[in-house]
């Protein structure tokens, strides 16, 4: 018996629609970069590009738990000497940009290198209710009906 190996000719792409109303930040992520990966499905490989298309609607709704709001910190160097830059998140949410926070906590999901930058490509976050893919027809995956500790209230 073989062991499969997805070719680039093989891969059937999906789209997919997650509304993070009220979802933990944590939980989201992991399931986004599943699905990102494609680990989700049986012929994962782990050296190709096969999962799916994600959009996470309503990003700016999604919920951190304990008190991280006021004590998580974001660090970015600049790259000289005494140039490390922190962020809370708290001051993201409050922001031009809060969808950041579900980017960035998909990001350090997936394993670095060129393959989890062409798989970051896939995803596509959105402050709002509104987005741009209709014409895609994406399927709705209820990430709150999966596990009761994916909602949180606010």
């Amino acid at each position: 018996m073989k062991t499969y190996s997805a070719k680039a000719a093989d891969i059937e792409k999906k789209w997919v629609e997650i509304d993070a109303t009220g979802l933990v930040v944590g939980r989201l992520a992991s399931i986004v970069a599943m699905r990102l990966r494609g680990k989700h499905k049986p012929t994962y490989t782990p050296h190709v590009d096969d999962g799916d298309n994600v959009i996470v609607i309503n990003a700016a709704k999604a919920v951190l738990t304990g008190r991280k709001v006021e004590k998580k910190v974001y660090y970015k160097h600049t790259g000289y000497i005494g140039g490390i830059k922190e962020i809370s998140a708290k001051s993201i949410k409050a922001g031009k940009f809060p969808e950041r926070i579900v980017e960035k906590a998909v990001e350090r999901m997936l394993p670095r290198g060129p393959l989890a930058r062409v798989q970051l490509g896939n995803l596509r976050v959105y402050p709002g209710p509104e987005h741009p893919h209709e014409a895609q027809k994406p399927e709705k995956l209820d990430v709150a009906a999966m596990n009761r500790k994916n909602m949180r209230s606010a």
